[in-house]
């Protein structure tokens, strides 16, 4: 394990985490930062390509494929490559890159050369970024906090993700009506930049990489062989990682389809898209807020189900919105599978980081990412291909039930049976 530095106050002495804890409020703030340019992104990419580019509904389903694809090409690598770097290196490298990329946006458009292509190009590098981001985020976080601190720092960042999502996708939509997709994109890039400074200014340093590995370095492909038996042999690792595969495959084809429903099936502007979307993603911040006492009171491992089986169970209502009144189906629906997503992930955050040594923290994560995250481009293609051939308001309804049927994964694992998750798995080492 990596040595605590001594700046750190262990337990809940001196007040919540944010107001002691300068490193993990600079983190909490980048962290925030960047999870509101990526809610932007979501609605401003495909309204460009829909609005300004005419793209069809095949081409913004692959824009949204495109984001998520590197995950299936270096998630597994990208692990291993965490685990030999230091983490917060790794982090200010893709927030700059993030940034430089949507700064080429504008700048191609006011030289009249932006095409669908450049959007692709920008999506799927973008996504490669946030491949390594979000690994080495998960492994450092063990690192900065103590762990009976660990649950409040999971509970924080995930919630304040889930607002960010709600104010990003919002303010995707305003930004849109006010300065256009394209030019908007500035705002994504000054997200990552922000995100950049504020992980700059994070104190905290990893002892070197290679202090927890003594010994000759293993190869690169002996290393990724090493996290897929992790997870593979593993029971609890293996139904997460499994039931995170399928409920992506439905959630990555909804979100691909979701700016394509609403503005062509039911007739929104970019206005009103970002703001329903907004309303319903408040689910996610109720989940943040719910879900350290539904633990509490029910256990980590049944509370897992309730999030993630019988909330989501309201997701397929998104199929049934219609203009006035019936736009609250798409409410209801969205924010319960929001809820949903947001409260399952505090919980399987908490688990993996508590479950796995640091050591190969890196590796775990990355091998789980790479299933769970490599079936969002998945769904998305088969999203294109079914709206194309049955219609879009079909293929939500098939996309919208399996995200509880996903959960059934879990059902038939050890996890049925338990209140709470295991702790510490010592033979992952």
């Amino acid at each position: 394990m990596p040595v605590k530095t001594g700046h750190r106050e262990a337990g809940s002495a001196g007040g919540g985490l944010l107001r002691r804890h300068r490193d993990f409020r600079q983190l909490w703030y980048g962290e925030t930062a960047g999870k509101f340019g990526v809610s932007v992104t979501g609605v401003l990419l495909p309204l460009a390509a829909v609005s300004v580019l005419h793209a069809g509904t095949f081409a913004v389903s692959l824009l949204n494929a495109a984001t998520w694809l590197p995950w299936l090409v270096i998630g597994l690598p990208a692990g291993v490559w965490v685990d030999r770097l230091r983490r917060r290196t790794v982090m200010l490298v893709c927030d700059a890159v993030s940034c430089a990329l949507f700064l080429s946006v504008p700048i191609a458009a006011w030289c009249g050369v932006l095409g669908i292509g450049q959007l692709l190009l920008v999506a799927l590098l973008v996504g490669s970024a946030a491949v390594f981001f979000q690994t080495a985020y998960t492994a450092y976080l063990p690192t900065l906090l103590s762990a009976p601190d660990q649950a409040e720092g999971n509970a924080k960042l995930h919630g304040s993700a889930a607002a960010a999502q709600i104010a990003g996708v919002g303010s995707g939509g305003l930004i849109a009506q006010a300065a256009g997709a394209v030019d908007g994109m500035l705002t994504n890039a000054a997200t990552f930049l922000i995100s950049f400074l504020c992980v700059g200014r994070i104190r905290h340093r990893e002892p070197p990489a290679a202090a927890s590995r003594p010994g000759r370095r293993a190869p690169l492909l002996g290393d990724v062989r090493e996290g897929v038996r992790l997870v593979a042999h593993d029971p609890y690792l293996r139904s997460l990682t499994l039931f995170g595969a399928a409920s992506n495959l439905a959630l990555g084809g909804c979100q691909a389809l979701l700016v394509v429903f609403l503005v062509r099936d039911i007739g929104l502007s970019s206005g009103a898209v970002g703001a329903l979307v907004g309303l319903g993603g408040a689910g996610g911040v109720l989940g943040a807020l719910l879900v350290r006492r539904g633990a509490a009171r029910l256990g980590t491992a049944r509370a897992l189900l309730l999030f993630e089986l019988g909330v989501p169970a309201l997701a397929p209502l998104m199929a049934l919105t219609r203009d006035g009144a019936g736009l609250a189906f798409f409410v209801v629906g969205y924010g319960a599978a929001a809820l949903g997503v947001v409260a399952g992930n505090i919980i399987k955050a908490g688990f993996i980081q508590g479950y796995c040594p640091s050591g190969v923290l890196g590796r775990v994560t990355a091998c789980s990412a790479f299933l769970n995250y490599g079936t969002l481009p998945l769904g998305a293609l088969l999203a294109g291909g079914l709206g194309t051939l049955v219609g879009v308001r079909a293929t939500m309804w098939l996309l919208t039930a399996g995200m509880p049927l996903a959960a059934l994964i879990l059902v038939w694992s050890p996890i049925r049976s338990r209140r709470d998750l295991p702790a510490r798995e010592a033979e992952l080492s």
